[in-house]
């Protein structure tokens, strides 16, 4: 293995920011912390488990385990942020743990032994296992913010009714070898 999958990685971990970032583009300070019920999390909250996860998790990955003593889990979800930069500020805080973590890492790492609530990964599956967490949770938020836009709402993806000028235009430009994230990345 090379490190063409710690790139791969950075790639994908950085299109589930990218959607979180436009999602968070549409929307009103109000609406990070617009619940549908009570048993639903905010944007804000989500944000908030995402955060600590990412803190926990990415934190001195060779000395201590991924589950931190400091950690407060069940806080996680108690709605206490009351602006978007506060949200914004935690966001970026767990995304920024992440990449630090993932920028260090030699290919040589990826079969070391770290532990998550001491269950022992290989740094590989530890990674594989946030990349199925942090876009569950994404795709929450997603989610969330195209209830609360409705009609206003602009896509992320292919745009509905949308999806033959988008293959037209991919079919037309010949085969070419690059990464599905491209397109969505370079329009920041």
């Amino acid at each position: 293995m090379d490190l063409n999958f710690i790139e791969s990685v950075k790639m994908q971990f950085t299109y589930y920011k990218h959607l979180g970032d436009k999602t968070f583009d549409q929307l009103q300070e109000a609406d990070f912390f617009w619940q549908f019920n009570e048993e639903s999390n905010s944007i804000a909250v989500i944000v908030k488990h995402l955060w600590g996860n990412m803190l926990s998790r990415w934190t001195d990955i060779f000395t201590t385990d991924g589950e931190k003593e400091t950690r407060n889990r069940d806080t996680e979800f108690e709605n206490d942020l009351k602006t978007k930069t506060e949200v914004l500020q935690k966001w970026e805080a767990g995304w920024n743990c992440l990449f630090n973590t993932l920028n260090s890492l030699l290919t040589t790492d990826l079969e070391r032994i770290i532990y998550i609530r001491n269950e022992g990964h290989t740094v590989l599956e530890a990674i594989n296992r946030q990349l199925a967490h942090y876009p569950y949770h994404v795709g929450q938020i997603v989610f969330i913010g195209k209830m609360i836009q409705n009609e206003k709402w602009q896509s992320l993806s292919i745009p509905r009714n949308k999806s033959n000028d988008y293959n037209a235009a991919k079919f037309s430009a010949g085969k070419q070898r690059r990464h599905f994230t491209d397109e969505f990345l370079n329009d920041k």
